[in-house]
């Protein structure tokens, strides 16, 4: 395989039951800054996002749309490729359940499932929700009712919708013998489920007592056919979740070389809405068939709706009328301001606030005013003192003292520590620093004023350099959240070349400026927002 050592992030497979939202856009980029963050890293990435197109949810909805189900999932397949197009997401692979890999994929697992001795067949009587596809016991459901008071009607614990009851034959996977080896799981590998409360929330589910599973269904036929039982289909999430295998070559004997390459992922990325199946399911299966769990398994928080006026936050809501499509913030703030805002502004690991006021805000702040405006002001300045170039440099300009080579000490370091474990604002916070510190840097200095006496030119250059290498690194940090600005900038500065750096660090060490380049001043590259939508 490749020289480069590994790095594989997964995105969840989202439902075909409806267009992409704003929360699967989140989760989506979220994995792509990752993925753009490691290829400047030197490692080759792997990027998986798809959609989970089997179970009776689909099923039911292609019933209602007059649709077979295949057709009702290939009606609703371009609109995640169009809108992952326009987001700039960067995916290696795009998996979809009714795939021919995925389907040879489950039915391996199923054989393999069998050979183990982890699965038998049973009947089930029990609560079923259909929009979430989940199982829930007596005990789950009666405790729901308790807290919603509700009487004659039963409830989804999860979204609160009708549960209907379900009493068929099953195949049943053996989840409670896996009790103890999960256990054993969280206390070697602490960071196996992230943020770190998030592993607080599963280890004591998992210490409440594990009970087994259905994993088949008889009273609908869209899924995966059991390969040794005809009447049973396999129950959507014990075919879902093997995706992340199947991308890379689970069960397939002529990908065994890039299955030993990329397995196991270093990163399964999901809602916190998810994080049982991925967190106690998830590695029990692989571990039934000795198969080697996934690294890391982070759950992001749901993203909330604020009152610009009251502070208050409210769930995203079609029927509160607050539903924002990524449509609306791509019209207010741009693609690239978009991935910003949502990446740098919302905490990954928590639910995060969100509102078209704040939006503007942070716009406006960091990339108009701040970002923006020092690319401006150095680029302009750059092509009128230099003839249309960066300032020739003299010997050892890099090692002179100055308030930017200071900021930008060790700056890689301290945002590798921030990226590697998903915690994007405080990366950005590093970037920010350099790009105030250069901004100040401008107003003390006066380059303008030193421009005045030719004696000085000397000077000038320095000023002017430093400058331009604190945006030509500002740049490559920038890179994974705005990857179409970096590139930009690095095009005005005659560093085209730079922009697909495989070694971030080297690549963000000062010195690394070409001087007497041509420089293209260009367009304003985040013009101020108008006051935001009521």
């Amino acid at each position: 395989m490749a020289d480069k050592p590994s790095f594989y992030i997964t995105t969840p497979i989202y439902y075909v039951n409806a267009a992409p939202h704003l929360g699967t856009a989140y989760c989506t980029i979220m994995c792509d800054v990752m993925a753009r963050y490691k290829r400047a890293m030197g490692y080759d990435v792997k990027f998986l996002t798809g959609l989970d197109e089997h179970g009776e949810k689909v099923q039911r909805a292609a019933e209602e749309h007059n649709m077979t189900p295949q057709e009702w999932c290939d009606s609703l397949a371009p609109a995640f490729h169009e809108i992952w197009h326009t987001l700039e997401i960067s995916n290696d692979d795009f998996i979809r359940t009714t795939e021919e890999r995925q389907i040879k994929a489950v039915q391996y697992l199923w054989e393999r499932m069998k050979e183990a001795g982890y699965i038998y067949k049973g009947s089930y009587d029990g609560w079923y929700c259909v929009p979430e596809e989940t199982y829930f016991t007596e005990t789950q459901v009666q405790k729901a009712d308790e807290e919603r008071h509700t009487e004659g009607q039963h409830l989804c614990p999860d979204c609160g919708r009708p549960l209907e009851r379900v009493q068929e034959e099953s195949w049943f996977f053996k989840l409670s013998a896996f009790q103890d080896k999960l256990l054993a799981l969280y206390a070697e590998h602490p960071d196996f489920v992230m943020p770190d409360f998030r592993m607080n929330e599963v280890r004591t589910f998992v210490e409440g007592g594990l009970k087994d599973i259905s994993v088949s269904r008889t009273s609908f036929d869209w899924g995966i056919p059991v390969p040794f039982d005809d009447k049973h289909v396999t129950y959507v999430w014990f075919d879902a979740l093997l995706n992340y295998a199947t991308a890379v070559g689970f069960g397939n004997p002529d990908m065994a070389d890039e299955y030993a390459f990329r397995w196991p992922a270093q990163f399964n990325v999901v809602g916190k809405d998810i994080i049982r199946f991925h967190c106690v399911i998830w590695p029990a299966m692989l571990m039934a068939i000795g198969e080697a769990v996934p690294e890391h398994v982070f759950a992001h928080g749901f993203l909330m709706v604020r009152d610009d006026e009251t502070g208050q936050t409210r769930k995203m809501s079609k029927s509160l009328g607050n539903a924002i499509a990524p449509q609306d913030v791509i019209d207010l703030l741009g693609v690239e301001g978009y991935r910003y805002y949502f990446m740098t502004d919302c905490v990954p690991g928590e639910d995060g606030g969100i509102s078209f006021g704040r939006m503007e805000q942070v716009y406006n702040a960091d990339l108009a005013n701040s970002w923006g405006n020092l690319v401006s002001r150095t680029l302009n300045m750059s092509a009128k003192y230099f003839d249309g170039k960066t300032p020739e440099l003299a010997e050892g300009w890099a090692d002179v003292e100055n308030p930017l080579r200071s900021v930008a000490e060790g700056i890689a370091d301290r945002y590798c520590a921030a990226m590697d474990r998903i915690a994007y604002g405080v990366a950005k916070d590093e970037v920010m620093e350099l790009i105030h510190a250069a901004n100040h840097y401008i107003e003390d200095s006066a380059p303008w004023g030193i421009a005045k006496d030719p004696a000085r030119a000397g000077e000038l250059a320095q000023v002017m350099a430093n400058l331009l290498e604190a945006i030509r690194i500002s740049a490559h940090l920038l890179s994974p959240f705005m990857p179409t600005t970096s590139a930009e900038v690095l095009r005005r500065m005659s560093l085209e070349d730079e922009a697909d750096t495989a070694d971030l660090r080297a690549a963000c060490a000062w010195g690394g400026l070409k001087g007497g380049v041509a420089v293209t001043k260009g367009d304003a590259l985040f013009p101020r927002l108008q006051p935001a939508k009521k």
